[in-house]
């Protein structure tokens, strides 16, 4: 099977609003709901390793050396792909879903419950990535698609508003940096899309990029100090969060942006919160509150009408 993306069919200014076939939805469907169930499993997991027996940097480290060292054939095939992709693209994807994002999402789980990240860092993005689709791609979206971007907004006023509030000072800031990942995580999105790099090969640039990047300043600032965490922590995160949460999730999640387009298949990671909260009651023991399910319901349905899915026609 080719790992190479299918020819854009979203950068053009009428391409968001143009109707999908459901063959391709449903395909577009499963690849970001594959990706986005691994997402829900690495806010828990993640958040068990930076509260427990790892860091930040240690769980980052685990991530992109295990990743870096199983695409690196990958890369050494196919080049860094500077025969597509302009070297700002490819930046951007290495910053955007790299070391940098995972480094500051994982800092904003220290301090945000699993449901609440799951809604503001998977939950916002497709609102960056409408808005810098719109900017930077023309595109432009239909009122189903805006509906559903409204009912995503109000999702994070609920959780980073009213939760931010009851929460307190160091919660906030956990929220703000969740959002920022999702930023980060946007501008990844277009700039996949943008590049025209396959799916497999546009995973490999980030992962190999962000070992010879972030591995030196690593092992210079923390030496081997990983090793002094249980072995079976240190083999758990390497394997779900080098093989789960970047090569099987990046994979998938490009396949659902090459069908459904960047707006409406980043739009399908705002069906994590659900997942989110629902795996952090048995891995944390975290139940989210009364006004987290109201704001992981609205990011249910929003996710639904922003990512194009078909409605109910009348007679």
């Amino acid at each position: 099977m080719s790992t190479h993306t299918a020819p854009s069919q979203t950068t053009g200014p009428q391409a968001a609003g143009a109707p999908i076939s459901t063959a391709r939805y449903v395909a577009g469907a499963l690849f970001g709901l594959a990706s986005v169930t691994i997402w829900a499993g690495w806010m828990s997991i993640t958040r068990l390793g930076v509260t427990s027996s790892l860091g930040v940097f240690d769980v980052t480290m685990l991530r992109y050396a295990t990743a870096g060292l199983v695409l690196l054939p990958v890369l050494l095939r196919h080049g860094l792909g500077l025969d597509r992709a302009k070297p700002w693209q490819l930046l951007v994807m290495i910053i955007g879903a790299g070391a940098p994002y995972a480094v500051v999402a994982g800092f904003g789980l220290r301090t945000t419950p699993a449901g609440q990240a799951g809604v503001l860092i998977p939950g916002v993005m497709p609102l960056f990535v409408a808005l810098i689709s719109a900017v930077a791609l023309r595109e432009r979206f239909s009122m189903q698609r805006r509906v559903g971007y409204a009912l995503i907004l109000a999702s994070v006023a609920l959780i980073a508003g009213v939760g931010a509030v009851a929460s307190g000072l160091g919660s906030g800031i956990g929220h703000l940096l969740c959002m920022a990942g999702a930023f980060m995580w946007a501008s990844y999105a277009v700039a996949l899309r943008k590049s025209g790099l396959g799916a497999l090969h546009a995973v490999a640039v980030v992962s190999v990029g962000s070992a010879v990047l972030y591995l030196p300043l690593y092992a210079m600032v923390h030496g081997f100090t990983v090793l002094d965490a249980p072995l079976r922590d240190v083999i758990f995160q390497a394997v779900y969060q080098g093989v789960f949460a970047t090569v099987i999730s990046l994979f998938l999640f490009a396949r659902s942006v090459a069908l459904l387009g960047a707006s409406a298949g980043a739009a399908f990671g705002a069906c994590v919160p659900v997942l989110a909260a629902l795996m952090a009651i048995p891995i944390l023991g975290e139940y989210p509150s009364g006004t987290d399910w109201l704001g992981i319901f609205a990011a249910t349905i929003g996710v639904y009408l922003a990512s194009g899915g078909p409605l109910p026609r009348r007679g």
